[in-house]
Formats: C-alpha cells, sequence, structure tokens
C-alpha cells in the first residue's frame, strides 16, 4: 500500500504511519508532499491520503486521522483506543485529554525541529509510538 500527506509532519502524521506498519501493512510505503499536492500526488500515485482535509482518513469532529485509521481497519485493541486518545489530546486543541498529550505534542516538535526530514523523523519517533503502545498495554491489563 502507498499513503500520501503533508510534508513537516508532528503528531497524527507520525503516528499514522506507525499504526499502518504495526498493524495494517508491515511494508507500507508514505509520500510527504506540500498540503496542496496531496489530493493530485494520491491520484496520481494511486496512494491513500490521510491527515489531510475532505479525505476519510482525515480529522472528522473532534477526532483525528489516527482514530479514523483504527475504525476503517476496525483495529479492536483497547491498547490502540486509548493511544489514540493520547494522539488526539496532542495532534488538537485539546491538550488536555490525557495526561501524556501535551509531552507527545513538545516531543513531537522537538523531533520536528532536529530530523532532516520526514523519514528522519518516521525512523525517530516510532520508538516513541512503540513505547506508548507498551505503556497503554499496562494500561488496559494487557
Amino acid at each position: 500500500m502507498k499513503w500520501v500527506t503533508r510534508e513537516k509532519a508532528k503528531v497524527d502524521r507520525i503516528a499514522c504511519p506507525w499504526l499502518i506498519k504495526k498493524f495494517i501493512d508491515p511494508e507500507a510505503e508514505f509520500l510527504f508532499v506540500p498540503a496542496e499536492q496531496v489530493l493530485k500526488i494520491s491520484q496520481q500515485q494511486n496512494a491513500i491520503p490521510f491527515d489531510v482535509p475532505e479525505v476519510e482518513l482525515g480529522h472528522h469532529e473532534d477526532k483525528c486521522s489516527f482514530d479514523a485509521i483504527i475504525e476503517k481497519y476496525k483495529l479492536n485493541d483497547k491498547a490502540l483506543w486509548e493511544l489514540a486518545q493520547i494522539v488526539r489530546g496532542a495532534d488538537t486543541r485539546n491538550q488536555t485529554l490525557t495526561l501524556e498529550s501535551a509531552g507527545l505534542a513538545a516531543i513531537a516538535e522537538g523531533f520536528r525541529a532536529m530530523t532532516k526530514n520526514d523519514y528522519d523523523n518516521i525512523s525517530k519517533q516510532f520508538y516513541v509510538y512503540d513505547a506508548l503502545y507498551e505503556f497503554c498495554k499496562m494500561r488496559v491489563g494487557k
């Protein structure tokens, strides 16, 4: 599967590739392009767009793209739903949604500032999501 989203990823655009690679398609390929080119590149490359306005796997009401992917692919894992709340809080205006949300937002901003591009960012931040997922598994008693 090929996926496309906006460049200069921070929270949702890093969390979603982690989710996709971990639970949907380990061989997934990601394209990070200027926002105005996402839909055009999606058509040209036969890629699934995410985390852009007006797409199925984007923000809807108070939920973010991470939530949309969990719902679409029916990932019924309580720890993932717990992680989704942390991501949602970090990626939306509701950073008080969970105790961890504001911290994740700060960590994501720091990674975005210190990495050379979105691919470097993913390679470094996936460990953060691995750790948060393990934390969420402990929290839900898994």
